[in-house]
């Protein structure tokens, strides 16, 4: 008896070994962002231009958000009203997902888990931003602030470099 707890002890250590040898900071390797594309440009800018440390992950932004079919301007728009890009963020959460309760193994982790929250979760999916927005934070105040910087980073529409 002794010898199958030590097994099966043996073999849960494997497996969460495992586990934590797993890449926090998930990137997509088939979804990355040109240099070129005008997106990520104006997000990396918008951010140096107020000293944020977000700006680092201009990339990460964009490449979650058309990987969860978002409007790209969104994640950096909630970072910068939630924790100014960065400069307030607690446990690696710079949307303040569940008031900051919700902790992230990196910052680019939390990008990726809120975007896939945004886009396939029941709550969010098939819904607008205007809806997302509401349900994000009901404050209309709130709505009106995330959308100003939005329009800040550039229109909807801003087509992706072709090539890279």
């Amino acid at each position: 008896m002794t010898k199958a707890l030590s097994r099966g002890l043996v073999v849960i250590a494997g497996l969460l070994a495992g586990q934590t040898a797993a890449d926090p900071d998930p990137r997509p390797a088939d979804m990355a962002v040109s240099k070129t594309d005008p997106r990520l440009t104006r997000v990396k800018q918008f951010f140096q231009d107020r000293d944020c440390p977000a700006q680092v992950y201009a990339a990460d932004f964009i490449t979650a958000a058309d990987q969860h079919d978002l409007d790209w301007r969104l994640l950096p728009s909630l970072s910068f009203i939630e924790s100014g890009g960065g400069k307030v963020a607690y446990n690696n959460n710079m949307f303040g997902w569940d008031n900051c309760k919700l902790k992230f193994r990196s910052t680019r982790e939390g990008i990726y888990r809120i975007a896939s929250k945004l886009g396939k979760s029941r709550m969010y999916r098939k819904k607008n931003v205007d809806q997302v927005l509401k349900l994000y934070n009901p404050r209309r105040e709130y709505t009106k602030a995330v959308k100003a910087v939005m329009n800040q980073l550039g229109p909807a529409e801003l087509a992706p470099a072709v090539g890279f």
